[in-house]
């Protein structure tokens, strides 16, 4: 059964991704981001710039399977569809919805704003998880 964590209360969604994701790095856990393009190219350009001393290696795309060979070992992938790749349990969800493949994860990783759209739509996804028998954490982000 996928577990789902839900992060409240971020004041910076992309930012928070970054950090996020550069603490998943530092634990070798392998995670796909999924959301529209125009927020994965947002991502993926802040990822190299946010922290000077420090690479967060990913590879930005539209599906796992467009994933060449030679980078397969990539710990993040920036994917426009919520494809499962080998070894990433791990799906961070940008989309305002539920990905259908959010049951091929482990665990899925939902960042939710201060803005009210954004917790309107997080309340419909808590709900569709619900629904589907998955086991739902809430976490308060702090300032």
């Amino acid at each position: 059964m996928t577990a789902v964590a839900f992060h409240f209360n971020v004041p910076e969604r992309r930012d928070y991704a970054c950090r996020l994701l550069r603490k998943a790095l530092r634990a070798q856990a392998r995670v796909v981001v999924s959301g529209e393009a125009h927020v994965l190219d947002d991502l993926d350009r802040q990822l190299w710039v946010f922290d000077p001393l420090e690479f967060v290696p990913h590879w930005r795309g539209r599906e796992a399977r467009a994933l060449p060979a030679r980078l397969a070992r990539t710990p993040l992938l920036l994917l426009d569809e919520a494809s499962p790749a080998q070894g990433h349990d791990v799906l961070v969800n940008l989309w305002p919805e539920v990905p259908e493949a959010h049951t091929q994860f482990e665990r899925v990783i939902e960042i939710v704003g201060l803005g009210e759209d954004d917790r309107a739509a997080a309340r419909q996804r808590w709900r569709r998880y619900a629904a589907a028998g998955c086991p739902i954490e809430r976490h308060e982000v702090q300032g």
